[in-house]
């Protein structure tokens, strides 16, 4: 277990909520909701940065990257357009099913699979790791160990694009969503150079149309060698 977990737990694990909301019967309506909808800002700008990498070196081979909690495939669409070879990974074997019968994919380069956080395994040497939205539904007693698998398994220079959400957002009262303050996202960063960082705040709706205000962090980084 790293450091950083010895000197910081999530609150929700000291004063867990009254009430929780259960997310795995809604994920269902979810993927029906965001079908057909564009890849995330984060992840195009780490594409964008790798594409300028690669015009300064056109020897490079082909990039791989892990796009966690990828849903029916929003994410990884993308990256396979882009010709990279993509390990796509959802908790939900109803996103996995959906990704995989897509027919508007190259699965040349592309292995899907249905793996939890709490036993999520990953490569070495992973250029990317894409994860969109997904993190705060780790379960709090393992985002830790979640956080150090990612962390090891990108390379040097390799990058990390996805979101996480702050400690004033609506669902940090629920038990079964992780969030953080600016100090803990700023530690839990050290081992990057931040290339793209948003910290958003305000009143908005969810995917489904329910209201809720968000607390999120945006985020693109660039891991720093040993």
């Amino acid at each position: 277990m790293c450091d950083f977990w010895k000197r910081w737990k999530p609150s929700n694990l000291d004063n867990p909520a009254q009430t929780s909301m259960e997310f795995e019967h809604r994920w269902s309506s979810y993927y029906k909701v965001v079908e057909g909808r564009p890849p995330r800002e984060t992840l195009m700008k780490a594409l964008e940065l790798f594409t300028a990498e690669a015009n300064s070196n056109p020897d490079r081979n082909r990039h791989f990257a892990v796009d966690l909690g990828c849903g029916n495939g929003r994410d990884t669409a993308e990256l396979l357009r882009q010709n990279w070879r993509v390990l796509a990974i959802d908790g939900q074997a109803e996103a996995i099913e959906q990704l995989r019968q897509r027919n508007d994919l190259n699965r040349t380069y592309l292995e899907a699979r249905v793996q939890k956080f709490e036993d999520l395994t990953l490569p070495p040497e992973v250029d990317l790791i894409n994860a969109s939205f997904c993190l705060p539904f780790c379960p709090a007693e393992h985002f830790s160990e979640l956080w150090e698998v990612i962390v090891n398994s990108l390379k040097t220079g390799g990058r990390f694009s996805g979101q996480l959400f702050g400690d004033r957002d609506s669902w940090a009262a629920l038990s079964n969503i992780v969030t953080h303050t600016r100090s803990q996202v700023d530690e839990l960063l050290q081992p990057f150079i931040v290339e793209f960082f948003e910290e958003e705040e305000h009143p908005g709706k969810t995917a489904l149309g329910e209201d809720k205000y968000w607390h999120l962090y945006q985020i693109v980084a660039r891991k720093q060698g040993d």
